[in-house]
């Protein structure tokens, strides 16, 4: 959703910094931004961005990229003195952002309290309200069952069984079936529950804990959703341009 996010804000000309942990947990690889911290530079549907140093920010700017710059604590933003803060760590709670972190700070799903520790908050949770802004309260809680997806939700998911480092046996979209064995957590197999396309695994050498989402399976099938945004995001970023350009 943060790269959905940062593509949106890109393609509206706004220039956008991410900041990131050294090593993401992210599982849609191949459509996140985050990947960066691995590959150095990645591209996501046209839009490109590079790992950079905090003193080489606005050089990468200036090629017409977004920095990724490893920040977990995001020091950068007293320094760049931006905007606009998006807090799009999806934690389900508030790490740290406040309102006088910049002009205009939107939060991203639950944790938030719009006019109390952020300007507003967007909702992430799928359904009717799905991208809607809140300048008032918060988004519906966290209820830790994904969205429905052909027909599933917690079937789809891929965690972790067992504590370790993560090493793969499969690639983001290849084909599986119900029980096939897609990587290891220290010799413990790691398999899927349902049939579909790896939609997404995360990065080998990741440390993982029990139970902790390391990718997931989509039993639409459909190769392309590997490598493009999705409905979903799409949907969140709408809402972050709307509460940047209404609180502006």
């Amino acid at each position: 959703m943060a790269t959905g996010i940062a593509h949106r804000l890109f393609r509206s000309r706004f220039k956008v910094v991410i900041t990131e942990v050294d090593k993401p947990t992210v599982v849609r690889r191949t459509v996140a931004f985050a990947q960066a911290i691995f590959s150095g530079e990645i591209a996501v549907e046209g839009v490109r961005a590079k790992l950079t140093e905090m003193s080489d920010i606005h050089a990468t700017l200036s090629q017409d990229m977004i920095p990724v710059v490893i920040d977990p604590s995001a020091t950068c933003i007293s320094q760049l003195k931006p905007d606009a803060v998006v807090d799009a760590i999806i934690a389900k709670s508030n790490t740290g952002t406040a309102l006088s972190d910049a002009p205009v700070v939107i939060g991203i799903g639950p944790g938030f309290t719009a006019g109390v520790d952020v300007g507003a908050v967007v909702e992430t949770m799928r359904g009717h309200d799905l991208g809607r802004v809140y300048y008032e309260g918060g988004a519906i809680k966290n209820t830790g069952i994904p969205g429905e997806v052909g027909g599933y939700t917690l079937e789809r998911l891929i965690k972790s069984p067992a504590p370790g480092e993560f090493a793969s046996l499969r690639n983001i979209g290849d084909t599986v079936c119900a029980g096939d064995v897609v990587g290891t957590v220290n010799g413990v197999e790691v398999k899927v529950a349902i049939p579909g396309i790896l939609r997404g695994l995360i990065q080998d050498g990741i440390l993982v804990t029990t139970g902790m989402k390391i990718g997931d399976v989509d039993p639409r099938c459909r190769q392309e959703h590997c490598h493009s945004i999705s409905d979903k995001a799409r949907a969140v970023a709408g809402g972050a341009l709307e509460a940047i350009l209404h609180l502006r």
